[in-house]
């Protein structure tokens, strides 16, 4: 059956309803004939379906082609249009609604967003540098170019940059190349271990030995800081070290020290005698040559650390008497034990740097020999004092005044033996400060003195 509307345009649909009847009046008699057929069972179905063919037959019809009914529901018609792809919602008042179908726009932003994304990098050309022999005081493109071409304050690479050393910073730099308080200190243990010689004080002698002994400590310090350098570096404790830093070059710090050295061993040998000159020389080698590689490869390096530590004190001695004698060896004794509690008190806060440095120290290799050894030196100490009156060194004063201090220390070095913590450890580093300038104040403040030895080898001589 085909109906046409002229009203609502040119064209004309076709309707194709030939499954549900063949035409208006014989599908209504025949679907009247079978509804009475069916009986009164299928009466409300019946109905139901004359009254919608009734409807799809009363109605306009539809100027689209290719256009075809199917019942989805029981109250609405679905109607799809197949050459332009539209959905068509058709109720009850057949009012059809067109609705465009969506189309997947996703794609497109992201495709829009990436192309945003890409951006040109600009060239970059190498500006030669500006020949200053033709320079004549006016800035030509040359120059123009170049200060174009410098990045803007705050943007500057980073990198190796030349230092250019001022002479008013050189003193500064030196000193702490040499490791100036370390110096200083070696310096007081010569002089305690020179005060403390049975003979008379010669001034004269006294401030060469000084001056010689000063002067081998500082070409140690600086030959040791131009070996570890890269190891230094890694350490937060000695990465401000001006080699390190590149204050000074490593020529001029090699240099310094060569000359510290020819200096400081020159008048040793010469102004002084010749045994201190060797202990200083053999001092310099051990520390140098000896006590630095060992740090990275065996925990044996403390207690090659501890000898050059108090070879000062038998120099300064051997620098008034001219030999060695018990006393010399019993200060280098005291010196060699009090370095275990200050060295391993210090290196056990210290441990993360000297391992981040690749450093093979006893708090971090073996954290408990480290107190074991550390408790050890310290009850050692108080031994030691009460050996000073059986040379003849000092007076038997001396061990009963001296017993407050070693005991304070070896608490203090049994505290950190058993707690192991950060707490105990500085408590002992500190005390380690003090304690040994006291115990050579109260040494020599017991030392016996010239007559009073020289009676005593009267009286032992064969009459």
């Amino acid at each position: 059956m085909t109906q046409s509307n002229p009203g609502r345009g040119t064209g004309s649909a076709s309707l194709d309803v030939s499954r549900l009847t063949s035409g208006k009046d014989g599908g209504a008699h025949g679907l009247r004939g079978q509804s009475g057929q069916s009986g009164r069972r299928m009466r409300g179905v019946t109905g139901m379906c004359l009254a919608r063919l009734h409807r799809a037959l009363t109605a306009p019809p539809v100027k689209c082609r290719g256009l075809y009914i199917y019942m989805r529901q029981s109250e609405c018609w679905l109607l799809f249009h197949l050459s332009k792809r539209k959905y068509v919602t058709q109720c009850h008042h057949l009012c059809q609604k067109a609705k465009p179908k969506q189309e997947f726009l996703e794609p497109a932003v992201q495709e829009e967003f990436i192309s945003q994304e890409v951006k040109s990098i600009t060239p970059v050309h190498t500006v030669p540098p500006p020949d200053l022999s033709e320079h004549d005081g006016t800035p030509g493109p040359s120059d123009n170019a170049a200060s174009s071409a410098q990045p803007p304050a705050g943007q500057e690479e980073r990198g190796w940059k030349e230092m250019k050393l001022q002479v008013s910073t050189l003193p500064g730099i030196l000193s702490r190349l040499s490791k100036i308080r370390l110096s200083a200190l070696v310096v007081i243990t010569a002089s305690a271990g020179y005060a403390m010689a049975p003979v008379p004080f010669d001034p004269t002698c006294f401030v060469l030995a000084s001056v010689g002994t000063g002067l081998a400590s500082c070409a140690a310090n600086s030959i040791n800081q131009f070996f570890e350098v890269p190891f230094d570096s890694n350490m937060n404790r000695t990465k401000s070290r001006p080699l390190v830093r590149g204050q000074i070059s490593p020529l001029m710090a090699v240099s310094f020290a060569g000359a510290c050295t020819l200096s400081g061993i020159s008048l040793l040998t010469f102004a002084v005698n010749p045994l201190t000159g060797a202990l200083g020389a053999f001092n310099i080698f051990l520390y140098t040559c000896c006590y630095t590689p060992m740090k990275r490869m065996s925990i044996a390096n403390t207690w090659v650390g501890a000898v050059v530590g108090a070879i000062p004190p038998i120099m300064g001695w051997t620098a008034a008497t001219g030999s060695l004698d018990a006393g010399a060896l019993l200060l280098g004794a005291i010196l060699y034990s009090w370095q275990f509690p200050h060295f391993n008190a210090l290196s056990w806060n210290l441990r993360e740097d000297y391992s981040r440095g690749g450093y093979r120290m006893m708090s971090v290799v073996h954290p408990l020999l480290c107190r074991r050894v550390a408790l050890r030196h310290c009850l050692a100490l108080i031994g030691l004092s009460t050996l000073a009156p059986v040379f003849d060194v000092t007076t038997w004063t001396f061990p009963i005044i001296s017993l407050p201090i070693n005991m304070y220390i070896s608490y203090l070095g049994y505290r950190f033996y058993r707690d192991a913590d950060r707490s105990s450890s500085r408590k002992l580093f500190f005390c380690s400060l003090w304690h040994l300038p006291m115990l050579l104040l109260l040494m020599f403040t017991c030392k016996k003195s010239v007559g009073q030895k020289t009676d005593k080898e009267m009286i032992q001589a064969p009459s």
